[in-house]
């Protein structure tokens, strides 16, 4: 689901990544990183539009993402501007990382079908003949 939102950079309007979280087994929501692939103009436009009556100043994370990670660098925190968590997305990924984040990360799209409590990370997800998952938010619904 959607926790947050990156300045664009460039020509980009509108947004730059979505952060992306999930409830742990134990109900605290978990970061779980990012995506900015995937989404064309008017995509952009849309989500912006749904985001902005959902900020708050407040992370909604349990932990606020890690400060380092070896597959890129860690969201810039005085950049991101925090959602509600009540938007999930479905998203196409190569598989977790050792650090628990999604890595190679295309959005799919909105699912307006979801209830965003129920968006867990399901480990036990298999690989799709092409070696990628695709879920919601590499989550399963419980």
């Amino acid at each position: 689901m959607i926790v947050g939102w990156t300045d664009p950079d460039g020509a980009r309007p509108w947004l730059g990544a979505l952060l992306l979280a999930y409830y742990d087994p134990t109900g605290r929501l978990v970061y779980a990183g990012r995506v900015g692939a995937g989404i064309d103009h008017a995509e952009l436009g849309r989500l912006w539009r749904y985001l902005q009556p959902l900020a708050t100043s407040e992370m909604p994370l349990d932990q606020a993402p890690h400060r380092s990670n070896r597959f890129g660098s860690p969201p810039v925190l005085s950049r991101v501007h925090w959602v509600r968590p009540e938007l999930v997305v479905e998203v196409k990924y190569l598989t977790w990382t050792g650090d628990n984040l999604l890595r190679q990360v295309v959005y799919q799209g909105l699912r307006e079908d979801k209830n965003p409590h129920g968006v867990r990370r399901d480990v036990s997800t298999a690989l799709s003949p092409c070696g990628q998952r695709t879920e919601g938010v590499g989550i399963s619904q419980a």
